[in-house]
């Protein structure tokens, strides 16, 4: 049987009539090779069946073409959204993305950071600032791009793309007084250290409003779902039969209170304001709409492209630099209080 023989690089560009650094340059950067050339490389490659070797390409230039992705979660509506604008991001470039899914544990997190890192990525993307310090200080000597995604802290390892989840649910909490509740709960899942920002300003909001003597919030490590907001709700009402409005954590609890409220013949936005966080599209559909806090998540996942391809281009942000994405307080049907 004859042993299949790998095609160069050099009888690539033998084919298309042009240089083999020509090839080199349209499989690292498309966009710096004319469309002519282009056209003629990519009909080599496939009549060749070439493949370039990833391998070979790091120990020439010092890294690879791909960027590594580090997530907490593949099914969160929220990190599917962040990864959408990431690979929206790279389309027509030669960089490539690499995936990986700690499942909310810092363990998973720090295996898979060394891993990457071994691999001489373009750059990382991680999420949140909560590393652990074996994690962190990997972060650090890195020798790409670094860029934390979600939020913006005080000292970015390197870059950071997000906002501050502490002001944002501020303004959900004193959106929630300013209709005229005055007996708000905060209900949580999955409590990372995003979520415990927001619950952090939850009752800074109540105790500056002289509300909080007692402390209506009811939260768990449990992943997020619709039922589980249906259960919390429930339990909450067993602690606090008071309550007349509901600051949640994601959406997905947010929707879970409005179905048992409706269960339960409680009237919202009259008795009971509901709000939610990150402002997914099924709360704009819901009936009555629910108000939530959005934030841009695409956008998130574009910028923090950017920023890598940016600094690998030369003319990159420093280290240090966080882009605050902001968030806007979408109101809506329940927490119209009498309208």
């Amino acid at each position: 049987m004859e042993k299949s023989r790998k095609i160069t690089l050099s009888e690539v560009a033998a084919q298309a009539r042009v240089s083999p650094i020509t090839v080199s340059r349209a499989l690292r950067d498309p966009a710096k090779v004319s469309p002519e050339a282009r056209a003629r490389i990519d009909q080599a490659i496939r009549e060749l069946g070439y493949v370039p070797n990833p391998a070979a390409r790091a120990l020439a230039s010092g890294r690879t073409d791909v960027i590594g992705v580090i997530i907490p979660s593949v099914s969160n509506n929220v990190f599917a959204d962040v990864t959408r604008g990431i690979y929206d991001a790279l389309e027509g470039s030669a960089l490539s993305v690499q995936m990986g899914n700690t499942r909310y544990s810092p363990l998973t997190e720090e295996e898979l950071i060394r891993v990457f890192l071994s691999q001489r990525p373009a750059g990382l993307i991680v999420a949140g600032h909560d590393q652990s310090p074996a994690a962190r200080a990997a972060l650090i000597a890195a020798e790409c791009p670094v860029v934390q995604l979600m939020e913006v802290g005080p000292a970015p390892i390197d870059m950071a793309v997000g906002l501050s989840h502490y002001e944002a649910s501020r303004a959900g909490a004193a959106h929630l007084l300013a209709q005229g509740y005055r007996a708000p709960a905060f209900l949580g899942a999955q409590m990372d250290p995003r979520s415990q920002q927001r619950l952090q300003a939850f009752r800074d909001c109540l105790a500056e409003a002289g509300i909080g003597t007692d402390d209506p919030v009811v939260t768990t490590p449990e992943p997020s779902s619709v039922s589980l907001g249906c259960r919390l709700f429930a339990d909450l009402l067993s602690r606090s039969p008071r309550t007349d409005a509901v600051l949640c954590n994601n959406d997905d609890i947010a929707l879970g209170v409005l179905f048992e409220a409706r269960r339960r013949n409680i009237r919202v936005p009259q008795d009971l304001g509901i709000c939610g966080f990150n402002d997914l599209e099924m709360m704009s559909a819901a009936e009555p709409s629910v108000t939530s806090v959005a934030v841009d998540r695409l956008r998130m996942g574009r910028d923090a492209i950017g920023l890598i391809r940016d600094r690998l281009e030369g003319r990159g942000q420093p280290r240090g630099y966080a882009l605050d994405l902001g968030f806007r307080l979408m109101t809506r049907d329940s927490t119209r209080r009498g309208g």
